[in-house]
């Protein structure tokens, strides 16, 4: 071979070398980590189009940098594609945020299900079955919901009804490994979206309504090994304590509790703050609900706080070692569970910029701590309340419980808000422009009364909880918040001042839907069967785009091909709208058959059912509330 053609060879050769060097490079996805997660939804984002975290955020403001979309052209929204997610003939449903990365959405659903789609198109990548064991359905509360799933170092981590957490490679949906996180046959459950703390995975247990212990727990992401645990309740008496913090709690409960387990899980809110390497937890009810029947004496109502039930905790992510605690609900008995979802955001109070952590749980009280210490800042209801009187300043903002609000056997009490909350999973956002927090809520109350005696086997409905509605003496109560609220909706709070900006009612409510915000000073809304578009300051109403199928899941957005889309589940479709979009929306499913007289689910004959609250049954229960 003569020396040019040698030359040529190597030179073809150098050139089809770098060729494949560069397809390779480009169809290498870009690694999410502890830094990138860091980074996202701020000023720093290097990957803004896309969305790695259940709250975009790990502040989890649900605020996106994209403005594409605008007030300008947000009228002409229409659909892009819609896909099936759902299994054929299955139930179907979801309460879960999705997340986009590599160009691929990544969906969970009910019962254990998790759909990779192709963002630009909907076609299906993969399909993963968790295979629930077959027990969960019976030993489940509220309903086999998954709220979300994390992403970093490649794994996609997803949390199972049946409390296992497993990580799957996310390029291909294989297994990589899976950990036994508690007992579904002792009635543990989970239904959280798992949080990325550093190289760990945070989760939460599900199974408050049962005879559990509560606690949250974080796991190496690389094996899946445990690093920790925290308790939200204390070992039953005369069990050996883990540490100083157990036993302060363990001197806040009396009597035989134990028994029950104490309950106290962490279904829902959970967020890391990266700057202070603290994971803070929201903390549902103490078990039973009625307080004798947790070894209280009438005369001592109101005086066990039942920690760390009802509260929001503060741990080190490192340790798990406690930093701080506020308790929202001390000695809860109506089921206040401080689980609502949590926004951290830096805002400007009188004159001084706070780092805050805020909570609208389903105590119906917007609750502003300060996040690197739980002082107290402020709290005010968002909807009527009478299970509060007001707020100790004096005493880190304790809770002062209206005494009249307890009830027993003979003495009902008609509380504000009602027994599903104020408000639930439904995720609030926070626009840093407005300087707003746009909360789902619903405005109900509820009757309650104690059974004779506790009920092991009432699974979803609380144990030692009497039957709403008895006729029995009812003592009055002053109710103190909002009105014109009407029976749901939405609102616009200014943390600064802790006061309502606009409203809303009749938009959702507090378990339906959710709430995103972008940089284009929007606000886009699920709320039953149609997206609903906002202008983030000022609540003028841009768009209510009907989507026909009912249970919509929360919203995302991103962009792909330099195209915002906005993107959510419903019980039987994902649907991604664009600008411009001509898809067919897909046909509303045939009303339901009618509900017979006498019969399962209708009234008895010759009476007329109530009308139930927004998303409740006629008993009060949210059966999307809990678990």
């Amino acid at each position: 071979m003569t020396s040019s053609k040698t030359t040529a060879a190597l030179a073809a050769g150098a050139i089809a070398a770098l060729a494949f060097v560069i397809t390779a490079t480009a169809q290498q996805p870009r690694t999410v980590d502890a830094r990138i997660l860091n980074a996202a939804g701020t000023a720093k984002d290097s990957m803004p189009g896309e969305w790695l975290t259940y709250g975009h955020s790990q502040s989890e403001q649900r605020y996106s940098l994209l403005k594409q979309i605008d007030e300008t052209n947000v009228g002409k929204l229409g659909l892009a594609w819609s896909v099936p997610v759902s299994m054929p003939g299955g139930r179907g449903g979801t309460e879960g945020t999705p997340l986009m990365w590599n160009d691929t959405i990544y969906q969970p659903m009910d019962n254990g299900f998790v759909y990779a789609l192709d963002a630009r198109t909907g076609a299906q990548k993969w399909m993963y079955d968790a295979k629930n064991d077959p027990i969960t359905a019976r030993h489940l509360c509220c309903g086999a919901h998954t709220r979300g799933l994390a992403l970093s170092d490649g794994k996609l981590i997803v949390t199972t009804n049946d409390a296992r957490l497993i990580a799957l490679d996310a390029i291909s949906g294989k297994e990589v490994w899976i950990t036994k996180v508690a007992e579904i046959s002792q009635y543990y459950s989970m239904t959280i979206a798992p949080r990325i703390a550093g190289d760990k995975v945070v989760i939460g247990v599900a199974g408050g309504e049962y005879f559990i212990r509560g606690f949250f727990a974080a796991y190496n992401i690389s094996d899946g090994k445990l690093a920790w645990k925290f308790h939200t309740v204390p070992p039953a008496p005369g069990q050996p304590v883990e540490d100083k913090d157990q036993e302060k709690a363990s001197k806040t409960w009396v009597g035989d509790w134990a028994k029950y387990g104490g309950g106290a899980s962490v279904w829902d809110g959970l967020v890391y703050d990266a700057d202070d390497n603290l994971v803070i937890a929201g903390t549902g009810n103490p078990e039973p609900w009625p307080e004798e029947m947790r070894g209280i004496d009438k005369k001592d109502f109101g005086k066990w706080d039942n920690l760390y039930s009802c509260s929001i905790v503060a741990v080190d992510a490192k340790t798990g070692k406690l930093k701080w605690y506020y308790q929202t609900v001390p000695s809860d008995a109506w089921d206040l569970d401080s689980v609502g979802g949590f926004i951290m955001a830096d805002v400007q109070i009188e004159g001084k910029t706070r780092k805050v952590i805020m909570q609208a749980p389903k105590s119906g009280v917007f609750y502003i701590l300060d996040r690197t210490n739980g002082q107290f800042i402020s709290a005010e209801p968002f909807v009527p309340v009478n299970w509060v009187t007001g707020f100790d300043k004096k005493n880190n903002g304790r809770p002062i419980i209206n005494q009249t609000a307890y009830y027993d056997q003979t003495n009902s009490v008609v509380i504000y808000p009602g027994g599903g909350g104020a408000h639930n999973w439904a995720p609030m956002s926070y626009n840093p422009n407005a300087g707003l927090v746009y909360l789902p809520y619903t405005a109900t109350s509820y009757t309650f009364n104690a059974a004779a005696a506790p009920d092991p086997n009432a699974g979803g409905g609380a144990h030692g909880l009497g039957r709403g509605g008895q006729d029995m003496k009812s003592t009055p109560m002053p109710i103190w918040g909002p009105e014109n609220l009407g029976r749901g909706g939405l609102q616009a709070r200014d943390p600064k001042t802790n006061t309502i900006k606009w409203v809303k009612p009749g938009r959702g409510g507090g378990s339906i839907g959710g709430t995103m915000t972008t940089a284009s000073n929007l606000v886009f809304q699920t709320a039953g069967n149609t997206l609903y578009v906002y202008k983030a300051d000022t609540g003028d109403e841009l768009l209510a785009l009907p989507y026909n199928l009912p249970g919509g899941a929360p919203p995302i957005t991103y962009m792909i091909d330099n195209t915002q889309y906005i993107g959510f589940a419903t019980g039987t479709q994902f649907m991604a709208l664009k600008v411009g979009g001509t898809a067919k929306m897909p046909d509303a499913p045939p009303p339901p058959p009618a509900r017979g007289r006498g019969g399962p689910g209708g009234a008895p004959k010759g009476t007329t059912a109530p009308a139930p609250a927004d998303g409740k049954d006629l008993h009060g229960q949210d059966k999307q509330d809990k678990q």
